[in-house]
Protein backbone atom coordinates (compact mmCIF):
# COMPACT_ATOMS: atom_id res chain seq x y z
CA UNK A 1 0.00 0.00 0.00
CA UNK A 2 1.38 3.43 -0.90
CA UNK A 3 2.16 6.08 1.70
CA UNK A 4 -0.65 8.28 0.37
CA UNK A 5 -3.17 5.42 0.45
CA UNK A 6 -2.23 4.66 4.06
CA UNK A 7 -2.53 8.35 4.92
CA UNK A 8 -6.12 8.45 3.61
CA UNK A 9 -7.14 5.79 6.15
CA UNK A 10 -6.29 7.97 9.15
CA UNK A 11 -9.32 9.50 10.93
CA UNK A 12 -9.70 13.22 10.27
CA UNK A 13 -8.94 14.36 13.85
CA UNK A 14 -5.86 12.15 14.00
CA UNK A 15 -4.72 13.44 10.60
CA UNK A 16 -5.11 17.04 11.79
CA UNK A 17 -3.02 16.26 14.87
CA UNK A 18 -0.35 14.72 12.66
CA UNK A 19 -0.34 17.75 10.36
CA UNK A 20 -0.12 20.14 13.32
CA UNK A 21 2.77 18.23 14.82
CA UNK A 22 4.55 18.18 11.46
CA UNK A 23 3.94 21.91 11.03
CA UNK A 24 5.40 22.66 14.46
CA UNK A 25 8.43 20.57 13.52
CA UNK A 26 8.88 22.61 10.35
CA UNK A 27 8.64 25.88 12.28
CA UNK A 28 11.04 24.58 14.93
CA UNK A 29 13.58 23.36 12.40
CA UNK A 30 13.25 25.80 9.50
CA UNK A 31 11.17 28.77 10.62
CA UNK A 32 7.77 30.00 9.52
CA UNK A 33 8.94 31.05 6.06
CA UNK A 34 9.37 27.37 5.16
CA UNK A 35 5.84 26.54 6.27
CA UNK A 36 3.56 26.24 3.26
CA UNK A 37 0.66 23.87 2.80
CA UNK A 38 2.49 22.14 -0.04
CA UNK A 39 5.64 21.60 2.02
CA UNK A 40 3.56 20.48 5.00
CA UNK A 41 1.81 17.90 2.82
CA UNK A 42 5.14 16.66 1.50
CA UNK A 43 6.67 16.36 4.97
CA UNK A 44 3.55 14.66 6.36
CA UNK A 45 3.41 12.20 3.48
CA UNK A 46 -0.03 13.27 2.27
CA UNK A 47 -1.36 14.92 -0.85
CA UNK A 48 -1.70 18.71 -1.06
CA UNK A 49 -5.53 18.52 -1.12
CA UNK A 50 -5.48 16.89 2.33
CA UNK A 51 -3.46 19.78 3.80
CA UNK A 52 -5.74 22.30 2.07
CA UNK A 53 -8.84 20.46 3.32
CA UNK A 54 -7.67 20.87 6.93
CA UNK A 55 -6.45 24.48 6.84
CA UNK A 56 -7.65 26.14 3.63
CA UNK A 57 -4.79 28.62 3.43
CA UNK A 58 -1.37 29.24 4.94
CA UNK A 59 -3.06 31.84 7.14
CA UNK A 60 -5.49 29.16 8.30
CA UNK A 61 -2.58 26.89 9.19
CA UNK A 62 -0.76 29.61 11.13
CA UNK A 63 -3.97 30.49 12.96
CA UNK A 64 -4.53 26.82 13.88
CA UNK A 65 -0.96 26.58 15.22
CA UNK A 66 -1.38 29.78 17.22
CA UNK A 67 -4.67 28.50 18.67
CA UNK A 68 -3.02 25.25 19.73
CA UNK A 69 -0.15 27.02 21.48
CA UNK A 70 -2.43 29.66 22.98
CA UNK A 71 -4.71 26.99 24.44
CA UNK A 72 -1.69 25.39 26.13
CA UNK A 73 -0.85 28.77 27.64
CA UNK A 74 -4.41 29.37 28.86
CA UNK A 75 -4.62 25.86 30.33
CA UNK A 76 -1.32 26.38 32.18
CA UNK A 77 -2.53 29.70 33.56
CA UNK A 78 -5.90 28.35 34.68
CA UNK A 79 -4.18 25.41 36.34
CA UNK A 80 -1.85 27.76 38.21
CA UNK A 81 -4.76 29.97 39.32
CA UNK A 82 -6.65 26.99 40.75
CA UNK A 83 -3.65 26.22 42.95
CA UNK A 84 -2.89 29.80 44.00
CA UNK A 85 -3.48 30.99 47.56
CA UNK A 86 -5.98 33.82 47.41
CA UNK A 87 -3.55 36.73 47.85
CA UNK A 88 -2.14 39.03 45.19
CA UNK A 89 1.53 38.18 45.75
CA UNK A 90 0.90 34.46 45.33
CA UNK A 91 -1.38 34.95 42.35
CA UNK A 92 1.14 37.26 40.63
CA UNK A 93 3.96 34.77 41.23
CA UNK A 94 1.98 31.79 39.95
CA UNK A 95 0.67 33.69 36.92
CA UNK A 96 4.18 34.76 35.94
CA UNK A 97 5.63 31.28 36.55
CA UNK A 98 2.90 29.69 34.42
CA UNK A 99 3.49 32.22 31.64
CA UNK A 100 7.23 31.60 31.47
CA UNK A 101 6.90 27.83 31.93
CA UNK A 102 4.55 27.76 28.97
CA UNK A 103 7.04 29.60 26.78
CA UNK A 104 9.83 27.30 27.94
CA UNK A 105 7.80 24.21 27.09
CA UNK A 106 6.57 25.57 23.75
CA UNK A 107 9.89 27.06 22.74
CA UNK A 108 10.69 29.78 20.22
CA UNK A 109 8.00 28.51 17.85
CA UNK A 110 5.43 30.67 19.67
CA UNK A 111 7.22 33.91 18.88
CA UNK A 112 7.91 32.83 15.30
CA UNK A 113 4.26 31.99 14.68
CA UNK A 114 3.12 35.14 16.46
CA UNK A 115 5.39 37.24 14.22
CA UNK A 116 4.11 35.45 11.10
CA UNK A 117 0.53 36.27 12.13
CA UNK A 118 1.30 39.91 11.54
CA UNK A 119 1.52 39.11 7.83
CA UNK A 120 -2.02 39.85 6.75
CA UNK A 121 -5.28 41.40 7.92
CA UNK A 122 -7.06 38.10 8.68
CA UNK A 123 -4.23 36.85 10.86
CA UNK A 124 -3.81 40.15 12.68
CA UNK A 125 -7.55 40.27 13.43
CA UNK A 126 -7.38 36.74 14.79
CA UNK A 127 -4.32 37.48 16.93
CA UNK A 128 -5.99 40.56 18.38
CA UNK A 129 -9.04 38.49 19.32
CA UNK A 130 -6.89 35.96 21.16
CA UNK A 131 -4.87 38.63 22.96
CA UNK A 132 -8.08 40.41 23.97
CA UNK A 133 -9.32 37.13 25.44
CA UNK A 134 -6.09 36.70 27.34
CA UNK A 135 -6.33 40.27 28.69
CA UNK A 136 -9.90 39.50 29.82
CA UNK A 137 -8.63 36.38 31.59
CA UNK A 138 -6.01 38.44 33.42
CA UNK A 139 -8.58 41.09 34.35
CA UNK A 140 -10.91 38.48 35.78
CA UNK A 141 -8.13 36.79 37.74
CA UNK A 142 -6.75 40.04 39.14
CA UNK A 143 -9.92 42.08 39.75
CA UNK A 144 -10.34 40.62 43.26
CA UNK A 145 -6.99 42.08 44.31
CA UNK A 146 -7.24 45.59 42.90
CA UNK A 147 -9.09 48.77 43.78
CA UNK A 148 -8.57 50.09 40.25
CA UNK A 149 -11.54 50.94 38.07
CA UNK A 150 -12.28 48.20 35.54
CA UNK A 151 -11.03 50.31 32.59
CA UNK A 152 -7.77 51.12 34.40
CA UNK A 153 -7.21 47.48 35.35
CA UNK A 154 -7.86 46.38 31.77
CA UNK A 155 -5.33 48.86 30.41
CA UNK A 156 -2.75 47.66 32.91
CA UNK A 157 -3.47 44.05 31.94
CA UNK A 158 -2.85 45.01 28.29
CA UNK A 159 0.51 46.39 29.42
CA UNK A 160 1.26 43.29 31.49
CA UNK A 161 0.58 41.01 28.51
CA UNK A 162 2.80 43.17 26.30
CA UNK A 163 5.57 43.12 28.91
CA UNK A 164 5.14 39.35 29.36
CA UNK A 165 5.61 38.85 25.62
CA UNK A 166 8.78 40.95 25.62
CA UNK A 167 10.21 39.29 28.73
CA UNK A 168 9.44 35.80 27.43
CA UNK A 169 11.17 36.68 24.15
CA UNK A 170 14.29 37.61 26.14
CA UNK A 171 14.03 34.29 27.97
CA UNK A 172 13.56 32.13 24.87
CA UNK A 173 16.55 33.70 23.13
CA UNK A 174 18.74 33.00 26.18
CA UNK A 175 19.24 36.60 27.35
CA UNK A 176 17.70 35.89 30.76
CA UNK A 177 16.89 32.70 32.68
CA UNK A 178 13.36 31.56 33.44
CA UNK A 179 13.48 32.39 37.16
CA UNK A 180 14.60 35.96 36.46
CA UNK A 181 11.98 36.40 33.73
CA UNK A 182 9.25 35.04 35.98
CA UNK A 183 10.31 37.23 38.92
CA UNK A 184 10.32 40.34 36.72
CA UNK A 185 6.83 39.63 35.39
CA UNK A 186 5.50 38.76 38.86
CA UNK A 187 6.89 42.02 40.24
CA UNK A 188 5.27 43.99 37.44
CA UNK A 189 1.89 42.32 38.03
CA UNK A 190 2.10 42.96 41.75
CA UNK A 191 3.04 46.63 41.39
CA UNK A 192 0.59 47.47 38.62
CA UNK A 193 -2.41 45.71 40.12
CA UNK A 194 -1.87 46.86 43.71
CA UNK A 195 -1.55 50.53 42.69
Amino acid sequence: MSKTAAAKKMPKAQRRDQLMETALGIVRGQGTDALTLGYLAERAGVSKPIAYEHFGTRSGLLIALYQLLDQQQVDDLLGALEQAPKQLGSVARLMSEAYMACYRSIGPEWHAISAALKGDEEMERFQKTLIDGYVDLYCTALAHYSALAAADLRLRCVGIIGAAEAISREMTCGCVDEATASAALGSLILQWVAS
